[in-house]
């Protein structure tokens, strides 16, 4: 699968009904993302059961102030819904699929409980 532009319009749709949805965030003008670009894409094409989505920051600036990105490349990945790793810096290929791995394996019943446990106003938090 290759990957896809998410604008605000559509970010939270994909996000929500997808397993996985892996998240550039990039622009035009930075080098590192232009040399993470062709990582990216060539790791979508070995995982079509995940969502490989880039949002440019200079075309949706709101939606990159709202995620809070601050730094360029910034991959972020979402299982279930749920935000479960965010970085800066750009990956090489081995990593960003020691990553996919790791996503991939989470035990999501664990997860949504830490996430609850963490929320105000829950018991534990």
């Amino acid at each position: 699968m290759s990957t896809v532009e998410l604008t605000a319009e559509t970010f939270e749709k994909t996000v929500t009904s997808n397993d996985i949805v892996l998240v550039d965030f990039w622009a035009d003008w930075c080098g590192p993302c232009k040399r993470f670009a062709p990582v990216f894409e060539e790791s979508s094409e070995r995982h079509p059961d995940v969502v490989f989505a880039k949002i440019d920051t200079e075309a949706e600036q709101q939606l990159a102030a709202a995620a809070q990105i601050t730094s360029i490349p910034t991959l972020m990945a979402f299982r279930d819904s749920i935000l479960v790793f965010s970085q800066p810096g750009a990956l090489p290929g081995p990593a960003l699929e020691g990553i996919i791995e790791q996503i991939k394996g989470l035990d999501m019943d664990e997860v949504r409980a830490k996430v609850a446990a963490s929320s105000p106003g829950q018991p534990g938090a």
